[in-house]
């Protein structure tokens, strides 16, 4: 069996991206950055995730971006935007909510932890559909960072290519649910949200909320985390 790092953030997509590479027979090796995130929730919600798909190993690294600022997740003194149920959240610009490099950095540190347990895959629940316009979301991102795995690491010289998957990439919402529910995906135990409440349920008008609650109505089925 081939061992995989997936980067697991306990969101959805993550969560359905663990499924997928164990249903392909990967040995997955859980990633969590806490990167200083206010929705902190997310992080017990990977553990949750972490145990119950019966992984080889998790990791929870912390990672703090806090003192980089510039994004509502790493600041508290820039709000999460809120909408209405029927307000469209599709402005075609990048919002306040993107984390400067987050991903760069999230996948660097994947493939470090990748090359030193010898695992040749790293698996991510990036996607460019319904997605909130981050420029490291996209295909041409996931691309440029296979490219720079194949030079920068001492497993790429030598020829041991660590390939990077994203099998969400060009998937709806309502796709990624169908596929996580096929797969036994327990959606109860993941959170979404970017400004969860102080109890940790989900505030239920930010964009991730909103682009969730669409996914399960669109995938015709209810949303066990509700």
């Amino acid at each position: 069996m081939r061992s995989a790092v997936v980067l697991l953030s306990g969101g959805l997509d993550s969560a359905t991206v663990l499924a997928m590479a164990q249903a392909s027979g990967r040995r997955c090796h859980a990633l969590t950055v806490d990167y200083g995130q206010r929705h902190v929730a997310e992080i017990e919600a990977a553990r949750r995730v972490a145990a119950a798909g019966g992984v080889e190993s998790h990791r929870l690294l912390h990672m703090d971006l806090r003192p980089i600022g510039g994004s509502a997740l790493t600041d508290n003194c820039i709000a999460v935007p809120k909408f209405s149920a029927d307000e469209s959240t599709e402005h075609g610009k990048i919002p306040v909510t993107y984390v400067p490099a987050r991903n760069t950095i999230l996948l660097s540190v994947a493939l470090g932890l990748a090359e030193s347990i010898g695992a040749r895959e790293i698996w991510c629940g990036v996607n460019s559909v319904d997605y909130s316009n981050y420029p490291d979301c996209r295909p041409e991102f996931i691309r440029a960072f296979h490219d720079l795995a194949k030079v920068a690491t001492k497993a790429g010289v030598e020829g041991r290519r660590i390939i990077i998957k994203a099998p969400l990439i060009r998937m709806s919402k309502a796709r990624i649910i169908r596929t996580g529910l096929d797969l036994g995906v327990d959606y109860s135990l993941t959170t979404s949200c970017y400004d969860p409440v102080e109890d940790g349920r989900s505030c239920g008008t930010c964009e991730a909320c909103l682009l969730r609650r669409k996914g399960f109505r669109s995938a015709g089925a209810e949303d066990p985390a509700l």
